[in-house]
């Protein structure tokens, strides 16, 4: 039995009532998704804006319903959000009063109340070393960089110890140099951690460092996921180690190709002039 495991969901949004006739009064963004994740598997899922990555995030957090089909964990149809999925959104959304201390006891006080005052601080104060952020314990969000904003995000999704972590383009948002320092630094946490981890992300080498499997979606409307693409590089990885490798070009081709051919692979569909429109 899967981990986590997304049966035929379909998604469909209510259309401004000003524009939509009666008979077409919904937009569709998701049909048919199905996905099987181990325990301990870190999951890449990559497609185009506006395709409908969010909204599967959203769907696994609980935080939308879908319209056809369920979601399982452990087995279990997923009602409505809980502490066994944390998020890590693209925005930090930390709380700008509080200090990296006070944001991430914060989610461990929530999750966690009974557990005894030194236990919650102890939690805390570890996943904040986990991150680097030590030194910045005390400090607020505003006497942060980007990039330390998003490791703390990062910590509190952490330290409420979710059977799956949820990141939504956690580091879209940041300068290529920082981008590349977090996205080394959370292949190095995954790899103290295990966690379960399904990742949204428009960079396919950002996917191909971190992920054991890498899904694409199709475009929208209706998308829905391509055929699996497994990484065969053993972890640890690195961008430097990555890029001498044959290995890497494949994965690389392989992915181009199931999100120009919408989910399945075709000969000549990964050339690089292909590759270079795609991503750029």
């Amino acid at each position: 039995m899967a981990y986590l495991e997304i049966k035929g969901v379909g998604k469909s949004f209510r259309r401004n009532a000003g524009r939509a006739s009666a008979e077409n009064a919904r937009l569709p963004v998701l049909r048919d998704v199905n996905l099987s994740i181990d325990e301990n598997e870190f999951v890449c899922v990559v497609g185009r804006s506006g395709s409908g990555k969010t909204t599967l995030i959203s769907l696994i957090a609980g935080l939308v319903e879908p319209d056809q089909g369920e979601i399982l964990l452990e087995g279990k149809p997923i009602q409505g959000p809980g502490p066994e999925r944390g998020v890590v959104f693209q925005n930090h959304s930390l709380l700008p009063w509080m200090s990296v201390f006070e944001n991430v006891y914060l989610a461990v006080d929530a999750v966690a109340p009974a557990l005894a005052e030194s236990e919650k601080r102890e939690r805390a104060e570890h996943y904040i070393r986990l991150v680097n952020l030590s030194a910045a314990m005390k400090k607020v969000p505003r006497e942060l960089s980007g990039g330390m904003r998003q490791r703390v995000a990062v910590a509190r999704g952490l330290a409420m110890d979710p059977k799956v972590l949820l990141m939504d383009e956690p580091f879209s948002a940041l300068d290529a140099l920082t981008r590349g320092t977090l996205q080394e630094e959370l292949a190095r946490i995954w790899m103290e951690t295990q966690k379960t981890v399904v990742m949204i992300t428009n960079d396919i080498d950002e996917a191909i460092l971190l992920a054991d499997s890498i899904y694409t979606l199709t475009s929208g409307p209706c998308a829905t996921l391509g055929t699996a693409v497994r990484v065969k590089t053993p972890h640890p990885r690195s961008h430097a180690q990555l890029s001498g490798e044959a290995s890497y070009q494949q994965v690389r081709r392989e992915t181009v190709s199931l999100l120009v051919s919408g989910g399945k692979a075709r000969a000549g569909d990964a050339t690089p002039e292909r590759q270079h429109a795609l991503i750029h």
